[in-house]
């Protein structure tokens, strides 16, 4: 089945495997577990970037404090650092988490910073093709092992229109609604209004007394 890491199969086997473990885990949707191996990734790569430089460290955040100090301050580095500093955060926290969370979201993100490290790792520290760098993560090709027909930008664009479509069909919608509202009015009464009547009744009364009286 296909997966994001292919890119890793001639580059160093032992990291392939792992991640495409991770990736694994993730489908089957064991997610703290998906998560904990990207972090053993990470690990993986820090220890084989800082080579030679590695001296007493033991621990993962003991290797990064290293790979941070030797670093050049170049963007790409800092990224790749950070991205790693990600995935030792996450995996920590998921194994020593008192609850299990299986949060579906966060695994997701922990492969695609394991899928930016891994090109970081591959281009720039394994001098593979930079054609690679033009490589996105494809959650559909993780999931069902078929590379999605749209990029990120078009499902993108296609989303935000039908956004827009549904807001201005609930505009239309309210508007034709109030519109309707507006149109009933107060059905008129017919015949003579009884405030008149009664009027006209009081001024016979009033005018046969005056008569009676005259009279």
């Amino acid at each position: 089945m296909a997966g994001n890491f292919d890119f890793l199969k001639n580059i160093d086997k032992n990291l392939y495997e792992i991640i495409n473990d991770a990736e694994r885990l993730y489908r089957a949707e064991f997610f703290e577990q998906c998560t904990g191996q990207t972090r053993r990734f990470g690990e993986k790569i820090c220890r084989n970037v800082l080579g030679k430089n590695r001296s007493n460290e033991v621990t993962f955040d003991e290797m990064l404090a290293t790979l941070k100090d030797k670093g050049q301050g170049w963007a790409q580095e800092k990224e790749f650092i950070d991205d790693l500093y990600f995935l030792k955060k996450q995996g920590n926290n998921s194994v020593h988490a008192d609850e299990v969370k299986q949060d579906g979201m966060k695994a997701l993100e922990c492969l695609q910073r394991a899928f930016e490290i891994g090109i970081s790792y591959a281009v720039y520290y394994k001098k593979a093709n930079e054609k690679i760098l033009k490589l996105r993560y494809d959650t559909e090709l993780m999931i069902t092992g078929n590379k999605s027909k749209k990029s990120l930008s078009e499902s993108y664009l296609e989303a935000k229109e039908k956004a827009e479509k549904n807001i201005k069909k609930s505009a239309k919608n309210k508007k034709s609604k109030m519109q309707v509202t507006s149109m009933k009015s107060v059905p008129q009464k017919s015949g003579v209004p009884i405030f008149w009547i009664i009027v006209g009744i009081s001024l016979i009364i009033t005018i046969g007394i005056i008569l009676f009286i005259s009279f």
